[in-house]
Order: C-alpha cells, then structure tokens, then sequence
C-alpha cells in the first residue's frame, strides 16, 4: 500500500468514526452522565437492596417549568429525611392550565454534584413522558434512595443534604401519544400507572 493510499484509509477511518460519535452522541453523553453523575445526574436502579444505616440525609425536592410549557408543577412536600440505603417516595403533582393535552419530559439533577452518583432512583416520573389532560391534575411519585457507600469515604462526610430537581419541558413531537384521537383515558392512567 503507497504512503498516500494509508494517508486516504486513515482519514476516511477519522471520518466514518466522527460520524458514528455524531449519530450517538446524546446517548453516549447520557449513558456518561449517568456513569459519572456528571451535571448531578442521578444513577438508576431496578431494586433497593440495600442495609440501611445509621447516617441521614435531609432530601429537598425543587419542581420548574420551562418558559411556554402551561403546567403547574411543585413538591407536595418540600423535603424529606431518609437514612443511607432507605427507600423513600416522594410526590410531585403536575396540573395543565391549558385549554389542551401537553405530553411533557422531565429532565432532572442532584445537587451538591459531587451526591448525584449515590443518588438513585428505582421508580420516577421523569424515566417516561407525561400526557396531562387539560385542567386535570395528575400525581407523580419518585421512589429513590441514596447508596449507603456515600457514608466510607471521608470527602463526602460534609453532605448533609441534598437537592432533587426537575424541570418540565413540553414534547413537540410526542412518539407515545396520539393527540389526534381520544386522548380521555391516556393522562390520568398514566399517573395511577406510577403509582401501581
């Protein structure tokens, strides 16, 4: 092979694989963020089988709305204690003051940063996009708790408390809903689905 021809391969090597990065590059970022809990995002779990132990956290709930969604969204408490390796479940409530359905998506961070990788979620609103009826009022519970490791390193004896916080977006394209046709049962299911 002459010089020039491994030149050309390399570059369309470079090429090809700057374009694959391209195409995934929010899901490699979010598969990272998630790893990392770079930005404060939350790790996620399918169960809770950890030893509880003897250190609390006070665990401060923050709810926001993003400019042009028509939602109201707030805590339906403002904080909650929970001890290392403890479940707890927490409650947001969502309400559409428009005249129409909006699918929302919550996107989400823990803050000190540094917390955010020992904070995990088992059950959350924000894991699926939301279908609000309008006027109607729906519950959304997050089931999370934080990893009773957090308590062997030295660095992280200073986090007595930590902050969950969402901000809702509206779906412009929604690929889980039909706003086209009966919409009448999908919202309100969707928050008891949570709940079950």
């Amino acid at each position: 092979m002459t010089r020039n021809a491994k030149t050309l391969f390399a570059l369309w090597a470079v090429a090809v694989t700057m374009l694959v990065i391209g195409f995934n590059f929010d899901s490699l970022y979010n598969t990272f963020c998630k790893v990392t809990g770079y930005g404060g995002t939350t790790g996620q779990a399918e169960v809770n089988d950890n030893e509880i132990i003897d250190r609390t956290v006070r665990v401060h709930f923050d709810a926001n709305v993003a400019g042009g969604l028509a939602w109201e969204f707030s805590p339906d408490e403002p904080f909650m204690d929970v001890k290392l390796g403890q479940t707890g479940i927490a409650f947001y409530t969502a309400k559409n003051v428009s005249k129409k359905p909006i699918v929302g998506t919550a996107n989400f961070n823990v803050t000190p940063i540094k917390a955010a990788p020992y904070f995990i979620k088992t059950e959350c609103f924000c894991f699926t996009e939301q279908l609000i009826m309008p006027g109607e009022s729906i519950p959304m519970p997050v089931m999370f708790f934080v990893e009773p490791s957090m308590d062997e390193e030295k660095r992280y004896d200073d986090i007595k408390s930590v902050t969950l916080s969402y901000t809702f977006f509206e779906v412009e394209n929604p690929k889980d809903f039909d706003l086209s046709g009966d919409l009448s049962k999908q919202g309100a299911a969707q928050g008891r689905d949570a709940l079950n």
